[in-house]
């Protein structure tokens, strides 16, 4: 099981390394840069998957750790 956590752990890490940034946005908005700031933005494609497939490591990551808990 402990294994599978290691497998888990370095899956996740790799695709959070592949989501984009969203610190370009925030960095727009402390240098006053307005443009983005109220831009409505949705997840297509690549993105969306990555998202998800982020989400669904988080959650096995989670549950492996509360396993390991019991």
């Amino acid at each position: 099981m402990e294994i599978l956590l290691i497998i888990v752990s370095i899956l996740l890490i790799a695709i959070v390394l592949l989501q984009s940034s969203k610190a370009e946005e925030a960095s727009g908005i402390i240098t006053g840069g307005n443009d983005s700031l109220f831009k409505n933005r949705k997840e297509r494609g690549g993105e969306l998957f990555i998202s998800r497939v982020t989400m669904v490591l988080g959650i096995i990551f989670f549950a492996i750790c509360l396993y390991f808990g019991f």
